[in-house]
C-alpha cells in the first residue's frame, strides 16, 4: 500500500474527471457562486455568536445550528461512549475545520502547533501555545495543561496533515500519546458532493470558499471507548494500535506513510516534469527494428519507405518517411523526390539555400543515374521549360525501370 498507493491518498485535483459530473458542476455553479455569498454573510454572523456567547451547551447547539445552514452538517454515533474524564481525543485528520465539528459536539481545545499565530489563530478556533519552541517544549506544555484540573479536554490528530479520507490512515506520531497513559479515540469520516474535500497547498481561507460553494459538507464522528497504555508498552507501539483501531472503525487501511513522505509526494508532483518518449529517427537506426517497433499504420509505411530507398538509396530513410506520409503511395514519393531533389538534399544535410551545395547524399562526381540535357540552351522560357520536363520524364521512367526489376513486376502491372 505505501509504494504503490500513496497517490490514491489525496486529491490532486479540485473537480472530478467524470463528464457526468463535470456537466452537473457547471450546471450548479451559477447556484453554488450565489449560495457562497449568501453564507459569507451568515457566515459573519456565526462568528460573532460564537464570540458573544460563553462556552455552554447552548452554544454549541446554536453554532451548531447556525453552521447547518452554512453547509456543514454535523453527524454523530455512540456520544454515549464519550467519557467526560478522558483529558486526550485522538482523531484522523479529513479537513481544515475538523476542530471546529468535534468542538460543537463537546468542549475541547486544539493547540496550534504550526502556522499562524494571534488573531487568526484564535478566530480559527485554535489554542495558541505561547513561549513554546520545539516539540520536547510543546509536549512538556501540554502535559502540564492534561494535569491541570477543570481544563477541556484537548483533540490532537497524530497524523499531523490531512487526507482525503478514502484510502487510509497517515502513520501516528507517537509525540502525542505520551502526554497521557489514557485517550479516547475519535474517527471522523466527511462527505461532499461534486469537489474534492481538500488537496495539497491550498489554504484554510479557500477551503472554507469552497465549502459555502458546495451544496453540503457531512461530517460523521464516531466515538470509541477509551483506551489506555499497557505496562511495557511503548508509545509508538500504543499509537499504532490506536491507529489500528481508527483504520478498522473507518474501513481504512493503516500506513507506514507520515507527514513528511506526504509532503515529498507532493513536492516531487508539483515539480514533476512529463517525461517523452525519446522520438524515433529512422535515418539513425535499422529499418529492422522500427517495423517491429511501430504500429500498424507506421509499419505499412516502413515496408513502402524501403522500397522507395532500394530505388533511391542515397536519399536518407527519415527524408523518404516524410514524403510517405504525405502522399501514401511510392510511385507518388519517388516522383516528388525526384523533382525536388535541391530541398531534399537542403533538409537532408541541414544547409540553407545560401550554403554549401555539395553533399555526402549527393556526390559532385558523375551519377549513377542518366542526366539528360537539352542539346541547346532554349530561347523562350516555354522551351526551357520544355527541356526540364524532359529530364524530368526520363529520370522517373529510369527510376520505374530499375523498381520493375529489381521486384521482378510486369510492366502492365506496374502501370
Amino acid at each position: 500500500m505505501e509504494a504503490r498507493g500513496i497517490g490514491d491518498m489525496f486529491d490532486f485535483h479540485r473537480f472530478p474527471k467524470d463528464a457526468v459530473f463535470l456537466l452537473l458542476l457547471l450546471v450548479y455553479f451559477p447556484v453554488g457562486v450565489c449560495l457562497m455569498l449568501i453564507r459569507i454573510s451568515i457566515g459573519l454572523h456565526v462568528f460573532l455568536v460564537s464570540c458573544a456567547l460563553p462556552e455552554s451547551f447552548v452554544r454549541r447547539f446554536i453554532v451548531r445550528i447556525m453552521c447547518s445552514v452554512l453547509g456543514m452538517h454535523v453527524r454523530q454515533r455512540n456520544p454515549r461512549s464519550r467519557d467526560r474524564s478522558t483529558k486526550l481525543y485522538m482523531c484522523n485528520h479529513v479537513t481544515e475545520f475538523d476542530h471546529n465539528i468535534i468542538n460543537l459536539l463537546t468542549a475541547c481545545n486544539t493547540p496550534q502547533l504550526e502556522g499562524s499565530t494571534g488573531f487568526v489563530c484564535w478566530a480559527r478556533g485554535f489554542m495558541e501555545i505561547r513561549s513554546a519552541s520545539g516539540q520536547e517544549a510543546i509536549g512538556e506544555t501540554l502535559q502540564r495543561y492534561c494535569l491541570t484540573e477543570g481544563t477541556p479536554p484537548l483533540l490532537l490528530f497524530p497524523e499531523e496533515d490531512t487526507t482525503n479520507g478514502r484510502t487510509g490512515l497517515l502513520k501516528f506520531s507517537s509525540w502525542p500519546f505520551s502526554l497521557t497513559d489514557s485517550i479516547q479515540p475519535v474517527a471522523l469520516r466527511v462527505t461532499r458532493p461534486l469537489i474534492a474535500l481538500n488537496i495539497p497547498d491550498s489554504s484554510w481561507l479557500m477551503e472554507l470558499l469552497w465549502t459555502f460553494f458546495v451544496p453540503c459538507t457531512v461530517y460523521h464522528v464516531s466515538w470509541l471507548p477509551p483506551v489506555s497504555r499497557q505496562e511495557g508498552e511503548s508509545m509508538q507501539e500504543f499509537a499504532n494500535k490506536v491507529q489500528e483501531l481508527l483504520a478498522g472503525e473507518l474501513g481504512l487501511v493503516s500506513t507506514k506513510i507520515t507527514k513528511a513522505d506526504k509532503a515529498e509526494y507532493v513536492k516531487r508532483k508539483r515539480h514533476a516534469v512529463p517525461q517523452t518518449s525519446a522520438s524515433v529517427r529512422p535515418s539513425s537506426i535499422g529499418l529492422g527494428f522500427m517495423v517491429q517497433s511501430l504500429g500498424t499504420d507506421e509499419h505499412r509505411i516502413a515496408k513502402m519507405a524501403q522500397q522507395v530507398k532500394d530505388v533511391l538509396p542515397h536519399v536518407p530513410l527519415n527524408v523518404i518517411t516524410k514524403e510517405l506520409a504525405k502522399t501514401n503511395c511510392v510511385d507518388a514519393a519517388i516522383t516528388n523526390l525526384l523533382e525536388n531533389k535541391e530541398e531534399t538534399q537542403m533538409e537532408a544535410t541541414g544547409t540553407s539555400t545560401f550554403g554549401p551545395s555539395r553533399s555526402r547524399f549527393y556526390p559532385s562526381g558523375p551519377a549513377a543515374t542518366p542526366q539528360p540535357a537539352a542539346k541547346s540552351f532554349g530561347k523562350s522560357p516555354a522551351d526551357r521549360h520544355l527541356s526540364l520536363q524532359d529530364r524530368k520524364d526520363a529520370l522517373y521512367n529510369f527510376a520505374r525501370r530499375r523498381y520493375i526489376e529489381k521486384h521482378g513486376l510486369d510492366q502492365e502491372d506496374s502501370s
